[in-house]
């Protein structure tokens, strides 16, 4: 269970060779958790993870999981919580896609979309009622700025992120007054580093662009506004202490995004993000 300064002793990363959820797992390894589960499918990246981790002092298990294989999501995720109690699922699976592709591949864009959303649903829900059941606990929602406002660049992955934003503002309305809390965290384009490469069902998130792409090609990412695997983990230990629902990273992109949603399409068209 959570101590007074909202660190967990057990956590749950589903996306398990995530950039952002390896990141987290360091800094609350640092703090207090002890136990970790890291869940993706099976690879010399999720065991090196594992390993990494373990040297750092933690007891880390890795299960099979894929985002796709909805069917058995109950089952993968039900054998986690008989093991004991989960203070903190960080849901940090997702792929970019590639937008042109995906337009001229409407197969491709149906993975990003039953990645991204219809996965998350169902690992969403499977997670809640679990810790419903134990009587507490944190749900930690990857989603993205990307999702705020459809843009032409990237429509297919930021409507896959803007379903799940609104899932997991409903599903923690659902679960106030429960126990469990919900936090979704809305980080800008996050700078690749070597592990952003790893895509897949259980990997990294970007903002709206191909796993590993040029930096400059990501909008805002000359500005300040750009942000790293480590800085939203940060975000996402300071919003748990503070049992914050809405994160955003940085933080400025809030009152950014407000504007934006506000411009007038013919004039959004023409703006260069």
């Amino acid at each position: 269970m959570k101590d007074a300064f909202g660190a967990p002793q057990s956590l749950l990363v589903l996306g398990g060779t995530s950039e952002i959820g390896l990141a987290t797992a360091r800094r609350l390894i640092a703090h207090r958790t002890r136990t970790v589960w890291l869940a993706g499918r099976p690879s010399p990246a999720l065991d090196s993870a594992a390993a990494e981790l373990r040297g750092r002092g933690a007891y880390v298990r890795t299960v099979d999981f894929d985002a796709l294989d909805t069917e058995n999501h109950e089952t993968v995720l039900g054998k986690i919580f008989t093991e004991g109690d989960i203070d903190m699922v960080l849901l940090a699976f997702g792929i970019p896609g590639d937008q042109e592709r995906d337009e001229e591949e409407p197969l491709s864009a149906v993975r990003v979309a039953q990645t991204n959303y219809t996965g998350a649903v169902s690992a969403g829900l499977v997670c809640a009622g679990a810790l419903q059941a134990q009587g507490h606990g944190s749900l930690v929602v990857l989603s993205s700025v990307a999702g705020e406002r459809a843009r032409r660049a990237d429509f297919i992955y930021g409507s896959s992120k803007a379903g799940l934003d609104a899932f997991a503002q409903g599903l923690g309305d659902a679960l106030h007054g429960t126990g469990v809390h919900v936090m979704v965290v809305r980080p800008g384009p996050v700078q690749p580093t070597a592990g952003t490469a790893r895509s897949g069902a259980a990997g990294a998130s970007t903002y709206g662009t191909a796993a590993g792409a040029p930096l400059a090609t990501i909008p805002f990412t000359r500005t300040p506004l750009v942000t790293t695997p480590e800085a939203v983990a940060d975000a996402i230990v300071t919003g748990l202490r503070r049992r914050s629902e809405t994160v955003w990273v940085p933080g400025a992109l809030r009152a950014v995004m407000s504007a934006l949603r506000h411009v007038p399409r013919p004039l959004f068209r023409r703006l260069p993000v």
